[in-house]
């Protein structure tokens, strides 16, 4: 009995453990608590010059990445981000913007469809090319950059109450 309630108390305190480290947010604690959470996606993206220096963060679905002289630059498809940082499995979008990346990062794994959330700061809007118009994107410069690793398959979804999933 004792041995059943010893090995109970090691796999439940192995289990709280890895709930715990899996619900951690993406970004650091010292640059969110830097951010700021008043601004909404929609806001940034209409007027980007407004919150020239404020840091933000943001994320969503590469859509391309290009290294150049100055860094790399990521263009996302902005998606709202669930309580860890997450871009989260809708077709929500406010727009696109662009992350300044000062360093090389290898466009092969930074690439389309993949899942990115930043941690950056607002230099204003960069007008570049977008199919046949001239698009206002975002600028961002990336002071924490996370990649999610690609996932496979069908999502496992847990839901409890009515119409939110974890």
């Amino acid at each position: 009995m004792k041995r059943f309630v010893f090995v109970s108390l090691i796999f439940s305190t192995i289990f709280l453990f890895g709930l715990l480290l899996g619900c951690a947010h993406v970004v650091s604690k010292e640059l969110r608590d830097m951010a700021d959470k008043g601004i909404a996606p929609m806001d940034i993206m209409k007027d980007p010059d407004a919150y020239r220096g404020r840091l933000v963060i943001i994320g969503g679905l590469i859509a391309s990445s290009i290294n150049t002289p100055e860094g790399t630059y990521i263009e996302v498809v902005q998606k709202p981000l669930d309580y860890r940082g997450r871009p989260e499995d809708t077709d929500i979008s406010h727009g696109r913007f662009i992350i300044l990346y000062e360093g090389y990062l290898d466009t092969a794994i930074y690439s389309h469809g993949r899942e990115v959330t930043v941690a950056g700061e607002v230099i204003g809007k960069m007008i570049r090319p977008l199919g046949q118009i001239q698009y206002p994107y975002l600028l961002l410069k990336s002071k924490e950059l996370h990649l999610f690793e690609p996932s496979y398959g069908v999502p496992i979804r847990f839901g409890i109450g009515i119409w939110k999933t974890f």
